[in-house]
């Protein structure tokens, strides 16, 4: 099931991406600066927790940055990161195994592996849909990306009859 669902993960990302690409920078580029600033985030996140997992040295000091990457940037380490992390679920063979560590803002936690692996996924759905609105806003039409939608478009013998 964790593969499935950073199968899902990749698979929403991608059609998240693809929809920020239509907006029109010049009639909404407020909507497209929050977009690139929740991609922003979504991927630090994800980068910080694959460090925790990696038992590295935190690669940022804060889940934003005052700068926000361009696009191609941003699209180019979410690609890295979901790879790495399809990767790593793969090869999991302790997913119970908790690790301790030290959040951006200083307080301690622990998660289980699994935990940490469901909070990416989770993570990302939730600014996911705080970008669905800023594509709203900005007049894009955006194809939802819901668990159940992903499930029977790669799997559509699901749907029956």
């Amino acid at each position: 099931m964790i593969t499935k669902m950073f199968e899902y993960k990749t698979w929403a990302d991608d059609r998240t991406l693809m929809a920020v690409e239509k907006i029109d920078r010049v009639l909404y580029p407020d909507s497209y600066a929050f977009a690139l600033q929740q991609i922003n985030h979504i991927v630090i996140v994800e980068e910080l927790f694959r460090s925790r997992l990696e038992d590295k040295p935190l690669p940022h000091a804060a889940t934003n940055t005052k700068v926000v990457p361009h696009f191609d940037e941003l699209k180019a380490r979410l690609d890295v990161s979901s790879h790495w992390y399809l990767d790593y679920v793969s090869t999991l063979n302790d997913g119970e195994r908790s690790i301790s560590f030290t959040y951006t803002d200083g307080k301690r936690g622990t998660l289980s592996i699994n935990e940490t692996l469901f909070h990416i996924v989770n993570h990302g759905s939730y600014h996911r849909g705080n970008i669905a609105h800023a594509l709203d806003l900005a007049a894009v039409p955006h194809r939802f990306d819901g668990y159940g939608i992903f499930i029977h478009e790669v799997q559509p013998e699901r749907r029956g009859t």
